[in-house]
């Protein structure tokens, strides 16, 4: 199920500074992240589901180089999104 117009709105306010701004790398990756989860979730009812699987792990390395980006620019806003989030260790 894709994400609501409602959902994207508040990712975006939340971690991108305002609803409009959805180009912003902050608001794409916590955006990845809650597809990722609902994914997650979809394939641990439907285990044998591999083309969804195929596209979490594309899913994975798009935020993964959002994510080698972002440090590379802003080390500091890499640290706090990262904190926020809970993707790293």
């Amino acid at each position: 199920m894709p994400l609501t117009k409602e959902k994207n709105s508040t990712i975006f306010a939340e971690f991108g500074g305002k609803e409009t701004n959805t180009g912003s790398i902050e608001g794409q990756i916590a955006l990845l992240t809650e597809r990722m989860a609902q994914i997650s979730g979809h394939l641990q009812d439907n285990k044998k589901d591999f083309s969804t699987h195929r596209g979490l792990m594309q899913l994975v390395g798009k935020r993964k180089r959002l994510l080698n980006y972002l440090q590379k620019h802003n080390l500091s806003g890499y640290r706090q999104l990262i904190e926020k989030l809970g993707i790293r260790k």
